[in-house]
């Protein structure tokens, strides 16, 4: 039987972790002969996040020694991963994975060596989602095309699969959500099949604990612009 390692980044999520998991965890791959290892990479949170986490079963918990960022919690995440295929999932409850399943399809087939969970292949701005947000998002295929020359229609999805040894093997060097624009320009640079598929979304607000803002912005734009050689 084949290995999902499902990375999982947190940073002060003790509201969302534990559904989370929860939910995680109800999803049966077995009927595509996959098993799931489940890693949870702790980012020096101030809440019950670790706890959580730590207290569930069949999960492994990190714990990053300082805040070092979500491209940090990631790459922590691949390095302790050991499966054959890998996805990166959000720790709130923003991303479903009930859509695990739709995603692996094209992997398992040969279709695509990476996909990505698209939040806009049907075009529409979601509720309680702000029209900076989603602005913002869809902006950001322009940036991906510009410099990577790939149409995608979501390059900020924080859902998304991979081959394993192929994503391990990047030496990758961001420790923020710019990790996401280093992934895609560093594999479009390497000639990597890139597949879209619908999946479901649910945003939250700054209230509710959103955390990517404007700077990130301006980030994702640098970070195109300094890996689309590779």
């Amino acid at each position: 039987m084949s290995t999902l390692s499902i990375v999982i980044p947190a940073y002060n999520e003790e509201r969302f972790i534990g559904t989370l998991l929860e939910r995680v965890k109800a999803i049966d791959l077995s009927s595509l002969g996959i098993e799931a290892q489940i890693i949870v990479i702790d980012d020096a949170s101030i809440d019950n996040t670790a706890e959580i986490a730590r207290r569930t079963p069949d999960v492994t918990l990190i714990r990053l020694a300082r805040h070092r960022g979500k491209g940090m919690a990631v790459r922590a995440g691949i390095a302790a991963a050991t499966g054959e295929y890998l996805i990166i999932q959000d720790a709130d409850l923003e991303y479903c994975p009930g859509d695990y399943l739709l995603m692996l399809q094209p992997l398992l087939s040969g279709q695509a060596d990476i996909v990505y969970g698209s939040r806009y292949l049907k075009g529409r701005r979601y509720p309680k989602q702000s029209l900076a947000a989603y602005v913002g998002g869809r902006s950001l295929s322009l940036v991906a095309l510009a410099f990577s020359g790939r149409h995608l229609t979501d390059p900020a999805t924080a859902l998304k699969l991979f081959h394993r040894p192929q994503i391990a093997a990047l030496d990758l060097e961001t420790t923020g959500f710019e990790i996401d624009h280093e992934i895609t320009a560093r594999l479009a640079h390497l000639g990597a099949r890139f597949v879209e598929v619908p999946i479901r979304y649910s945003p939250r607000t700054r209230r509710e604990g959103k955390k990517i803002g404007v700077r990130d912005w301006f980030l994702a734009i640098a970070t195109f612009a300094r890996y689309r050689n590779g």
